[in-house]
């Protein structure tokens, strides 16, 4: 089995891209997903982020306030590492017992969705690490599109990896800069160069 990790910066198009694969009908593993599950009410991370975070930072449900959080992290780097730490550390978790179902399944090949490129549980499970990436005013004006102020991302933007960090880890970067026409041309390149190649087919 392939295991094709797929990372990049907040606004760059990496969750795009996965989509393609996803479409395609292959297995895609979204550590964002598995984010929002860890943390929903009875998520298994939520006694650890009780210990660190206000008690505002939780819906009447019990749930992680996420809105509350990014507030709160996003002006607080330590605190974001902090709370990063104990998500990804759940996240992780799930991630590796996918991609164990997926090799029982003897499955040719399982994309992982990965924010943050950490080497236990990503890039020790991955055999090709793809970063996608884009200059920061595409980046700026596609978060502003989803609903978030210039500042908030700026903000959330200077908290990240920098492209030359992520690059150090990649094995390919392919620049989303332009338009999702463009991207997905990219995407048929990348399978037909890269998985083609390898004998694997979509």
């Amino acid at each position: 089995m392939f295991v094709l990790g797929i990372t990049g910066g907040i606004g760059c198009g990496k969750s795009t891209f996965s989509n393609f694969f996803r479409e395609a009908g292959v297995k895609v593993v979204d550590a964002d997903a598995i984010s929002h599950v860890v943390t929903a009410v009875g998520g298994s991370a939520l006694d650890e982020l009780r210990l660190c975070l206000p008690a505002t930072c939780f819906q009447a449900d019990g749930s992680l306030d996420r809105e509350q959080v990014a507030a709160l992290v996003f002006n607080d780097k330590t605190l974001l590492d902090q709370i990063s730490l104990i998500i990804h550390e759940q996240v992780i978790n799930e991630i590796q017992k996918e991609v164990e179902a997926a090799k029982q399944a003897s499955l040719p090949l399982i994309v992982l969705d990965v924010p943050l490129p950490v080497q236990h549980g990503f890039l020790d499970l991955s055999d090709f690490v793809l970063v996608i990436w884009a200059n920061e005013d595409v980046r700026i004006e596609r978060l502003q599109q989803r609903g978030l102020a210039k500042l908030a991302a700026k903000q959330r933007i200077a908290c990240q990896m920098t492209k030359e960090e992520y690059a150090k880890l990649a094995n390919l970067t392919i620049d989303n800069s332009v338009d999702l026409a463009a991207l997905k041309q990219k995407f048929s390149e990348f399978v037909e160069q890269e998985l083609n190649s390898r004998g694997i087919f979509l």
